[in-house]
């Protein structure tokens, strides 16, 4: 993770999935934005009080709306079980594993799994 933002209004992209919002301009970075709520099913992501979050994907820099955060918390890779199953909705191949955290149990996303979904979505691959 690089940085949260609040989130802002995006220039769509013609011919973009729906769950893609746009490019936003972060201090002269251009950052594509993706809806995960939308991306899943769900309702597009809060205009008002939703958060956007800038990742790393590669080379660029990518923003993943969200409806809201609570915490930011470091996870110990020997304290996450793998073998999730899907769970509220997601999908067996973006869950990275499940972790008990002190606002209790949490789903861990693999934020580089979801983002080549998108990726080959956005391109028509599928």
């Amino acid at each position: 993770m690089r940085e949260i933002i609040p989130i802002r209004g995006a220039t769509r992209l013609p011919g973009a999935p729906e769950f893609v919002l746009g490019l936003i301009n972060l201090r002269g970075m251009v950052v594509t934005v993706v809806d995960l709520v939308r991306r899943f099913g769900g309702a597009p992501a809060d205009p008002v009080d939703g958060s956007i979050i800038v990742v790393d994907f590669g080379t660029r820099a990518v923003g993943l709306a969200v409806d809201s955060m609570r915490d930011v918390q470091g996870v110990r890779p020997r304290t996450v079980e793998t073998g999730a199953t899907a769970t509220a909705g997601l999908p067996v191949s973006v869950i990275r594993g499940m972790a008990d955290t002190t606002e209790g149990l949490a789903i861990l996303l693999d934020v580089g799994a979801v983002l080549r979904q998108v990726m080959s979505l956005a391109e028509g691959e599928s």
